[in-house]
């Protein structure tokens, strides 16, 4: 029979606060393991010496680096592995010989916790079971007094050692969040609340629910005296504005009060290369920031400005809300792929204002390059002569509508920019367009299939209409179908250049 191994939670340092399942298990195990640097103490220990007996065996994990330098020749992270392959051997000896281990765990093993390490190179060898205990971050909420999240605030959990523009970033898009592992980090996770211009609400707490806790206002706090065991804290917006009689989202118009402006932005294709100065310019002045979660993740954080991100099919409540926060004299930026005005947030912010939203708020569109543009630029000029913008989704309009039109263009001979091609629900659209479009066009007829133009997995293929593979293509492609004039040459680095000449002659 082999033993049982365990993974404790202990809570986050007073033993009072662990669950009565883990003093149990920790007074009936044979062998008490626990991890700690070479010094050799270990708080996890301290905290579960209380419910230790005589006689048990103890195996002292000793981290062979903490925030020291090494020579392993994998470095640091060589070093914890190789550490973590010997640890999993010494407790799997004991499981062996029929001994049930408890490995201590400060916290919640779960919860950037050590003992998962073990959990994954011991869990489908023997029989395994994890026992909760109480997060740094609750305990922290409690010493504070003040509660969290409630009703549908988000809360964010964060590691201090994100780069501190991530670090911005995530913290204006949440409610409620708790930044975790300060010590070294304590400075670019300030620069990042400061940022996201929640620094004046963050709270610093220091060995939660120890003798030694310490909790004070994270702008108030010395850099230098900042340990491991410290974390920042946002709690309850909402309470907080009930208590200190704040409001919970504090505006900062920058425009007279009797209305603001919205502005719809193109950012372009893929990153800030793409991004126009006059549209950089209005994102840097918009209070408020109102987007698509991957739209907005673009946009570089600024002190005090607010980010409102929603999901892809939410255009019109993204519109409203944007039209909401312009009546209160804020400048908001409404931000887009590409071009605002193609398939994107210019008509759902305008169709909104006709619907009678946001009386008194200013609308104004700034460009973007398109993904037909970028997509062209990459293969040549296949937009040189006239050419049609389709999009071959029917999620706003009748699949026979856009058929209709697909057999127009193909008939008027116009070189065809097809987005939003095919996702994971609509499977068939694009093979229906290829079949009308080979009623008019030879099935050798030039087509360039365009991925993520800019980003990291940008794929440029060029292929024929009549050899076109409909499975090998996803929302993130945008096609172009040649007309009967376009133009495939091998260029001298053999990759194709397509082109469409400009004159019929």
């Amino acid at each position: 029979m082999t033993g049982r191994l365990y993974g404790v939670g202990l809570g986050p340092g007073d033993p009072e606060l662990m669950t009565v399942k883990a003093a149990r298990l920790i007074g009936e195990a044979d062998v008490i393991a626990y991890h700690c640097a070479r010094h050799g103490r270990s708080i996890a220990r301290s905290v579960a010496e209380p419910y230790l007996r005589e006689g048990q065996l103890e195996e002292r994990l000793v981290y062979p680096v903490t925030t020291e330098t090494t020579d392993h020749p994998g470095g640091y992270e060589g070093a914890i592995a190789d550490f973590y392959e010997l640890s999993a051997k010494k407790l799997a000896e004991h499981l062996d010989a029929g001994r049930d281990v408890v490995l201590l765990c400060e916290g919640d093993p779960f919860f950037y916790g050590s003992y998962m390490y073990m959990h994954e190179r011991l869990a489908g060898r023997f029989e395994t079971e994890v026992v909760p205990g109480v997060t740094s971050v609750s305990a922290a909420s409690s010493v504070l007094g003040r509660p969290l999240v409630q009703r549908d605030e988000v809360l964010t959990v964060l590691p201090g050692t994100l780069p501190a523009p991530e670090l911005a970033r995530r913290l204006a898009d949440t409610e409620a969040a708790a930044v975790l592992k300060l010590g070294r980090t304590f400075g670019s996770v300030r620069e990042a609340l400061a940022e996201a211009g929640k620094l004046d609400d963050a709270w610093y707490v220091e060995r939660a629910t120890w003798k030694q806790q310490r909790v004070e206002p994270f702008a108030d706090v010395d850099p230098e005296s900042v340990p491991y065991f410290s974390l920042a804290l946002l709690p309850s917006p909402a309470y907080k504005s009930r208590v200190d009689g704040e409001p919970a989202v504090p505006l900062a118009p920058s425009v007279p009060a009797e209305g603001g402006e919205v502005v719809v932005v193109g950012l372009g294709p893929a990153g800030p290369e793409w991004l126009t100065p006059e549209a950089s310019a209005e994102l840097a002045a918009a209070d408020h920031i109102v987007g698509y979660g991957p739209y907005v993740a673009r946009v570089p954080q600024r002190t005090g400005q607010q980010r409102h991100a929603s999901g892809n099919r939410v255009e019109a409540d993204r519109a409203v809300e944007a039209l909401q926060l312009a009546a209160t004299g804020a400048r908001v930026a409404v931000v887009s792929s590409g071009d605002p005005g193609v398939f994107a947030m210019a008509s759902a912010v305008l169709e909104q204002v006709s619907a009678g939203n946001g009386a008194g708020a200013r609308v104004r569109i700034v460009p973007g390059v398109t993904a037909a543009q970028a997509a062209a630029s990459r293969v040549g000029a296949p937009l040189g002569h006239d050419y049609c913008v389709l999009s071959l989704s029917d999620r706003l309009k009748p699949w026979e509508i856009i058929e209709r039109r697909l057999d127009a263009a193909g008939a008027a001979d116009l070189v065809l920019a097809l987005y939003n091609p095919a996702s994971r629900t609509r499977v068939t659209q694009l093979e229906n367009a290829r079949e009308v479009l080979l009623r008019h066009r030879d099935p050798a007829t030039p087509v360039v299939v365009a991925r993520d133009v800019g980003g990291p997995e940008e794929d440029i293929r060029v292929t024929t209409l009549g050899g076109l593979d409909p499975s090998t293509v996803d929302m993130r492609c945008l096609l172009i179908v040649g007309s009967s004039r376009t133009v495939v040459e091998e260029g001298p680095d053999g990759r194709s250049i397509v082109w469409t000449p400009r004159s019929y002659s």
